[in-house]
């Protein structure tokens, strides 16, 4: 309908889906971007300024952030890419709007973790315990 006001999405709801893991929810996913670099080319005869030629698509890693259960899935994927068997998963990020129904999804392919950091406790604290696991990838697209 022309005129119809269309707001934003809400960063706060949130799912996040990995292929074969049951993962309670996440509390933060950043990092998810992609890039074309730039090839400048110039042949000899041209005048100063170069052609600019599209180069390697580079994706960076996305960082998932998660209050810590008894749930070991998530760190059993790095135990085992630490033992040399990286197993490639698709990740699935998906917003929610205020209803509740997904509105916006991006898939991210051939997706395997890169980095672990545990927990930081602290006697006085009062926060959740947080781990963090960092994924590379090779692809990043959105579907809806």
């Amino acid at each position: 309908m022309p005129g119809e006001r269309r707001d934003p999405y809400r960063n706060f709801r949130f799912r996040v889906e990995v292929e074969g893991i049951q993962q309670a929810g996440f509390s933060e996913i950043s990092g998810f971007d992609a890039s074309v670099s730039v090839i400048e080319y110039r042949e000899g005869n041209e005048t100063t300024t170069p052609r600019k030629l599209p180069g390697l698509t580079k994706y960076g890693n996305i960082t998932l952030k998660w209050g810590v259960t008894d749930s070991m899935d998530m760190y059993n994927w790095l135990a085992e890419a630490v033992q040399g068997k990286i197993q490639r998963k698709t990740v699935t990020i998906i917003a929610i709007n205020e209803e509740g129904s997904d509105v916006a999804t991006w898939q991210v392919i051939e997706a395997w973790p890169t980095k672990y950091t545990a927990p930081n406790f602290n006697g006085t604290g009062s926060e959740v315990a947080i781990e963090v696991l960092e994924l590379a990838h090779e692809g990043m697209t959105r579907t809806k």
